[in-house]
Formats: C-alpha cells, structure tokens, sequence
C-alpha cells in the first residue's frame, strides 16, 4: 500500500442507498485520497502465487530469485500437512486422493473464470468488484464476507494446527490454551514488524516447506520400494479389508470438503491482479501454472500418504491417541530417526506462515469491501505505514475470540466446525465467480462489446464449462455439507448440533446476503447498462511490444520460460 501510482480500483455506481453512511449509491469516484492507495509492484513471479507477496512486494527485498520461492512455498500449508490425516481417517486412501482430485479441478476451472475478467479489468479485490459490477451489490456483500470469514476462521484452524504439531512432543501434557497464546502472539509479533522482515520470514518458510515435501516424496518413494530401516510399510493394508473407501459416501463427501479447506487459497490469485504489472502476460501464466502446481504436489503427496499411513492409525488428525501429521507418522513407522522431528519443526513454521497469511489477506478483504463502501468507509483507513490497522484489527479479534473458543468443548471438535466454515467460505466464493462469469458474457454480448478482438485478447479456456463446473462441483459440496449434516460420520442419527456443524457457514452467507438485499434493496444489474469501463486495462505499448516479442518464440524457449515460472 501507499505510493503515488493510482490503480484502476474504482468503485462504481452502486443502487445501494444511504451514501453518509457506506458511500454507495453515489457516482463514481476515487476513493484512493481518503483511504489509502494500492500500488502495481507485483510480476509474474509474484502473481504465481502466496498471498504473503503482497508484502514481500512492498519490501526491498530483490525480485529475481526469492519470488518464486515464496510464491511456490505459498501453495504449501498445514492443510497438506495436517488436515489431510483427517482426510485419510474419515475416508481411506482411494477416498482422499479422488476428493483432492476432485478439488484440484475446481482450482482449474475457478482461475480459468476468474483470469478472463481479471484480465480485462485488473482492479483490486476484483471477485468483490466483478460481482457488484455485474450482478447484484448484494452479491458482493456475500462474496466478499464468505472469503473473509473463510481466511478468518483459517487463522483459528491454524491455532489448532499448531497445538497438535507442538504436542507431538509435550504429549498433552500443557493445556492447549498455552499454545494457542504462544500461537496468537507470534501472529501479533509478525504484524508488528516492518513488512521487509515479514517478508524474509515468509522466504525462509517457503525455502523450509519447499524442501521438506521434496524430502518427504522422495524418502516416501523409497519406502514404498522397500527402504528404511524396517525394510516394510502399510501400503498393501491400507488398501484392504474395506480401508480403501471407508465409511462410503460420507467417507468421500467429508474429505472433498477438508480438500477444500487445503487448496482453497489458491483461488486468491485474481484477487492480487489489480497490482500486477502486467495482467495479460502474468495472470495467464498463472491461470495455467497454479492448477499443475497444486494438482502434482498434493497428488503425489496424497498418494504416497495413501501407501505409507493406515486409515485406522490412532495418531491421525480425530483419532484416539496424540494427533500427528499423517507425514510424520509415515517417517517415523519406516523407523527412520530424527526426521520425523525435523519434519515437525518444519510443518510448525509452515502454520506461522499460514496463519500470518490468512491474517493479512481476511484484513484486505474487508478494507476491499469497504474501499467499495459495502460496508462503512471507516474499516477502509490505513496508517502511515500503508497497513490497514482498522480492518486488521476486527480480523484479529474475531481469530482471538474464534481461537480461545477451541478450549470450550475440545480441539477437533471446534476444529470441525471451523473447517466447515472456512470450507464454505471458499467454495462460496466459487459459487459467485461462476455467476459472475455468466452474467459478464452477457454484458459483453448486450453490449456488442469488442473486447475479444483486441489484439492478445485473453479468453477462459472452453468457456462456458469453467464456470459451469464451478457451479457443478458447489452445489455438489453443498449437497455432501447437507448430506453430512443429516448423516454424519459416526453417529446414527441426525442432530441440531451436526446440522449446525456442517450447515452455519452457509446459513450466515445466504442469510447475511439476503439481509443486505432486503436492507438496502439492491438491484440486479442489467447487462445492457452494466459498467464495462471503469477499471479497463488497455495493453500498453511496452506490453504490446513484449506479447509481440513472446509469441514469436520458438517453441523450446517459451518453454523455458514458462519452466523458469514454476
């Protein structure tokens, strides 16, 4: 944040009364001068993508090298790390690689929607803005409060994550509220800090994760071939006597909603676009890049975890015994010493990075929301620095009061109803992208308008199936959330708490949005009215110039340029 450069984040004319108090329904205007201003710093390494870069852009730290580090490293979280033992104990291992499966496509077709109007109007917070420009202001209320409760309750899961990483060692033996205070502290530490020192954290955590999961796939390899002290793992058990699909239905339906929970994030990626430099080359690259990323790192990993870790291992994330990371328990059954620690440690600082992450990305998105004066302007003010103390502040006091609540009825039980909400946000956000994206086309098609005959005009891949298999693969989310909610794993009979359980998120996100709708009595956008200018980003000379000089390439080197992306 800050700077003198303005960006193409207009708020646009909204139906939305009441201007004194939320400052829609008023012209357009720029609203930058009295809240603060955006910056376009970030490249295609930066925009291939972790959140964390947003920072590590605004630092002075150089960018040839340790953006694609982070960036990399960003894709790497506890949900691969921890969650996805629950995943594995719910369903098996058939069960847990087909819901990751599952989700890796969604990741495809949400950047593929996403990219095609990011590119077209690369405005900040452009999920917010995209769904009041071409739907319903109501929407962007919705969308916008479902990603930030998501990243919000993400923060508490992370609290969780880090008690059952730490009593892999203390064995229980302190009270979790010790650890989600030391949780909740390192996170207050890291936003105390300069953002360059933000930023090295976020490096030397990506570097950490990036090879631990290298260690893990290749040791895990050789265990499946017979390595490791004991000579022998679980990979032919895990398989039989009805592990490999357990609990049926429900053990698929629990794990595709967890698998959401872990790459979920990745979706943020068009929500950084309006900073980039180049949208047309570095969102593209992106939208083809992170959906190989996610699907070849969790894949592998799932299936390896698949081979090596028994659904029935006490130790699982939910089971009997001291929860552990589902890779730490595959090193430590090969009987190999010292690197299951390392690896603990590892995952540890991965959950700092996480948590951190998903502190400053709920806090922009609720600074974006009221940028466009969906909520009231104030949470939009920034400090001297460019940090968004207001909306930092609500974000962190509700991931305070979201954290301690684990202490009241036990750690995964309120970890269930967190990773449900967070669950929801995400998928949420996907059900508006695919809306969106329908009712984008129609304006564009109301309106005659030439935007896919400019030069390098950038199109979704198959359109319409991206935002249809969005909306697809959501109602059939909704439908497993429902489903459980009714039927939950390990218990016979439906109850108010499992209802609410699998069902709060998207009570409070349908109910909130239609609240706003009958408060403020928002329309629906006409597509034939609809603004498809504001926010227009025409390709530059230079961008022309370099589009020219890329496409001309051989084949072999835009190869090592999109390898040298990875």
């Amino acid at each position: 944040m800050g700077g003198n450069k303005k960006t193409f984040e207009v708020p646009i004319e909204s139906s939305v009364p009441s201007p004194d108090d939320f400052g829609v329904g008023v012209v357009v205007r720029d609203r930058h001068a009295e809240d603060g201003q955006y910056h376009r710093s970030f490249s295609a390494r930066h925009i291939h993508v972790s959140p964390s870069d947003q920072y590590y852009a605004l630092s002075s730290i150089p960018t040839a090298e340790t953006s694609k580090i982070i960036s990399l490293g960003g894709q790497i979280g506890a949900g691969l790390f921890v969650s996805s033992g629950k995943n594995l104990r719910d369903g098996g291992p058939a069960s847990l690689f087909l819901a990751f499966a599952t989700v890796c496509t969604c990741v495809w077709a949400m950047l593929q929607t996403v990219s095609e109007m990011t590119i077209a109007f690369p405005v900040s917070s452009n999920n917010i803005d995209f769904a009041d420009r071409f739907v319903d202001p109501a929407l962007a209320f919705a969308g916008g409060f479902s990603m930030w409760l998501g990243w919000t309750a993400i923060v508490a899961a992370e609290a969780t994550f880090f008690s059952v990483l730490v009593n892999y060692w203390a064995l229980d033996r302190i009270n979790e509220a010790v650890w989600f205070t030391v949780f909740l502290v390192v996170m207050a530490i890291i936003f105390a800090l300069p953002s360059k020192l933000f930023a090295w954290f976020e490096y030397v955590t990506s570097i950490m994760k990036i090879v631990a999961l290298f260690v893990f796939i290749f040791a895990a390899l050789a265990m499946v071939l017979g390595a490791g002290p004991t000579g022998s793992v679980h990979h032919g058990e895990t398989w039989q006597n009805g592990l490999a699909f357990r609990n049926g239905f429900k053990g698929y339906s629990n794990p595709v909603l967890l698998a959401i929970l872990a790459i979920g994030d990745n979706s943020f990626t068009g929500f950084l676009a309006g900073e980039a430099k180049t949208p047309r080359f570095s969102i593209a690259h992106a939208a083809m890049l992170i959906p190989i990323r996610v699907s070849v790192l969790y894949l592998i990993s799932m299936v390896f975890i698949g081979l090596l870790v028994p659904a029935t291992d006490e130790h699982l994330l939910g089971g009997s015994g001291v929860a552990a990371s589902p890779f730490v328990i595959a090193l430590e059954e090969a009987g190999i010493s010292g690197l299951p620690d390392l690896l603990n440690v590892v995952i540890l600082f991965a959950v700092a990075a996480i948590g951190a992450e998903s502190v400053f990305v709920a806090s922009r998105i609720l600074r974006s929301m009221s940028h466009q004066r969906l909520i009231p302007g104030w949470v939009a003010k920034v400090d001297q620095e460019g940090r968004p103390t207001v909306a930092l502040g609500i974000t962190f006091a509700v991931a305070i009061a979201l954290t301690y609540y684990n202490l009241s009825s036990g750690g995964i039980t309120v970890f269930d109803w967190l990773a449900q909400i967070a669950t929801t946000g995400y998928f949420s956000v996907w059900i508006v992208v695919g809306i969106t994206s329908l009712r984008f086309r129609a304006a564009l098609k109301a309106q005659n308008d030439p935007l896919f005959s400019q030069p390098y005009a950038w199109k979704c891949a198959l359109w319409p199936l991206p935002p249809q298999w969005l909306l697809t693969c959501c109602s059939f989310y909704t439908g497993c959330s429902f489903y459980l909610a009714l039927y939950p794993i390990g218990e016979d009979a439906a109850s108010a708490y499992s209802f609410f359980q699998y069902m709060i998120g998207l009570i409070l996100i349908v109910g909130l949005g239609l609240f706003y709708k009958l408060i403020f009595r928002t329309k629906l956008r006409d597509p034939a009215q609809v603004d498809l200018q504001t926010g227009r980003r025409v390709l530059t000379v230079e961008e022309l110039k370099m589009l020219d000089e890329y496409y001309t390439m051989p084949g072999w080197r835009k190869f090592l340029g999109f390898i040298q992306l990875w």
